[in-house]
């Protein structure tokens, strides 16, 4: 086929990708390609906020990811739900809004990411939000990104807030505000009891506009390198292999594992590792793939003593249906509920400045959740999941073949640390505090996992290792930054080869305390910014050059 030539091309529909193909055909001024190996957002259940559950091991809507087995699990694989459709991981994920805190974008900057400190990057947030709440100096209104409170609320949430405080836990009214630290409700991206995904938000909007092209079904296999430059993509689509040019910029959105993997098949990243795949090497840029990291959470779970939790819902025909006819008619009931409907925030280590442990609250329990899907105990429970937030381990992807389609190598360094295991430690000792407290102690009938024969340091070490997951969100493997170390610099342009930006979470040197779609979303607004700042000043170049040739001319 012909192939087609856009300004720039965007590769993955994901929370970044989504942002940056919405920010660079606002103007009409660029044509713009979207590529994304999925398929459209069309099944109701991804805009049913419940039906994260049924998404959560779907065969076409989800990537299914794999890792390799991990030491600190005792051996144990780690499943990877990751979006396979327009919106990426945003239309499957639990869609608590939580952008971590000051001091994690702060950080970035002593880490040589000039520009990313908070300051700068909170006027992002803003322009991103339409807050339920309404504007402040932390929130925004008339984005496209919608942010709701939590409309479906239960008593026994209601009590583990109250339990919290009790245990010597602050209230917090917005964990997004002045201070990370407390117990509260949750806000969500939500919009008239229907998930608000980067699609729903970005593409949706845009969907009139003849310079953005949007081409779901359609993985992208190479980034076509010519002179040292990105000039197009190389992908595949049910009629073939298809290849698109890119006059400005290809920027790379494909997530924390489809990015690293489609710069090494384009033959950037670690030479070595490139030779032994049997690729050629166009640039070698050893940080491709490295410094991988996630939260890592376990949880506690107790049956209740009273018949109204999800588990109930889920194993009775009749509740699912008047859950569904409540969704149908009011929009509201269990069926908008984002599960994770509320927290605990708090410092596992006093002199820590910053919480390094979120304690998520579920009104379900589970007996396994894995790559088979969840599966809730047959009584009513609840459960509260301690998340160590500022993990130490840094693990890496890679490639297990040449084949393009075949899924990337995957390497976590879960619970190698002391400060690791320490931290989780402690979470689950909170936990148990709070479920000891006078607001929850009713509607406690026992704990039942891992249950209070496991009491000593070991036995909690060794369940963890048994028991514990990733939290779902690995940040790290296209790292910012301008050493040796890093992939990308500060304006996300890819070290050492021009035309080429990575905009997605794989950007972050360091995981920010908290849910990574807001951050994601803002990273895509900047890239978009950034690329269209650099084009402007190209423009600018131009005519300024033609004036100096005719001056020495004349």
């Amino acid at each position: 086929m012909e192939q087609e030539t856009y300004a720039y091309i965007v590769t993955g529909a994901g929370s970044a990708g989504c942002a940056v193909a919405a920010r660079l055909s606002e103007s009409g001024r660029y044509r713009v390609l979207l590529l994304e190996a999925g398929k459209r957002d069309n099944d109701p259940w991804i805009h049913i906020p419940a039906g994260y559950y049924k998404l959560f091991v779907h065969d076409t809507y989800n990537w299914r990811f794999e890792s390799e087995p991990v030491a600190g699990l005792n051996g144990r694989t780690s499943y990877q739900p990751r979006g396979k459709m327009l919106g990426g991981t945003s239309s499957l994920n639990g869609m608590v809004y939580m952008r971590g805190t000051a001091a994690d974008y702060d950080g970035w900057r002593q880490l040589g990411c000039d520009g990313w400190d908070y300051q700068s990057v909170l006027p992002y947030f803003r322009k991103a939000e339409d807050q339920e709440r309404g504007e402040d100096a932390f929130h925004g209104v008339g984005g496209p990104l919608k942010v709701t409170d939590a409309h479906y609320k239960h008593e026994i949430i209601d009590a583990i807030i109250e339990a919290a405080v009790q245990a010597g836990v602050p209230r917090n009214h917005d964990f997004n505000g002045a201070t990370q630290e407390g117990a509260g409700y949750y806000q969500a991206t939500l919009g008239h009891g229907r998930r608000w995904s980067a699609s729903v938000a970005y593409l949706w909007p845009a969907r009139g506009r003849r310079n953005l092209v949007v081409t779901p079904n359609a993985q992208a296999t190479r980034i076509l390198i010519e002179n040292g430059r990105a000039v197009g993509v190389e992908f595949r689509t049910p009629r073939g292999l298809e290849t698109a040019r890119a006059k400005a910029e290809v920027i790379v959105s494909g997530g924390v594992y489809g990015s690293p993997q489609l710069l090494l098949l384009s033959g950037i990243g670690p030479g070595a590792h490139l030779k032994e795949m049997g690729i050629d090497v166009a640039h070698d840029l050893p940080a491709v793939g490295a410094n991988l990291h996630d939260h890592f959470n376990t949880y506690i779970a107790w049956r209740a003593t009273k018949k109204n939790t999800l588990n109930d819902l889920y194993r009775s025909p009749l509740r699912q249906l008047a859950a569904g006819i409540q969704y149908v008619t009011r929009r509201n009931g269990p069926l908008t509920t984002i599960g994770t409907i509320a927290g605990i925030l708090t410092r596992s280590d006093p002199r820590f400045d910053q919480p390094d442990l979120q304690i998520n609250t579920y009104i379900w329990s589970i007996e396994t959740r894995d790559r088979t899907g969840m599966h809730p105990h047959k009584f009513p429970g609840f459960s509260m999941a301690p998340v160590h937030l500022r993990p130490e381990g840094r693990g890496r992807v890679s490639l297990k073949s040449r084949d393009s389609l075949a899924p990337p190598k995957i390497e976590f360094k879960f619970l190698e640390s002391a400060g690791d295991i320490d931290a989780m430690l402690y979470g689950i000792r909170l936990a148990r505090k709070i479920a000891e407290q006078p607001a929850l102690k009713p509607y406690v009938a026992e704990e039942v996992v891992p249950g209070t024969a496991i009491q000593s340091e070991d036995q909690m070490i060794e369940d963890i290792r048994n028991r514990g997951v990733s939290n779902l969100h690995p940040v790290g493997t296209c790292r910012m930054g301008i050493g040796q170390d890093a992939v990308v610099d500060p304006r996300l342009r890819v070290h050492g080869v021009k035309g080429l930006r990575v905009a997605v979470a794989s950007i972050m040197p360091q995981v920010v305390g908290g849910n990574t779609t807001a951050p994601s979303c803002m990273s895509g607004a900047r890239c978009a910014a950034m690329a269209l700042d650099d084009a402007r000043l190209g423009e600018l170049a131009a005519p300024c050059v033609h004036y100096i040739i005719l001056g020495r001319l004349s």
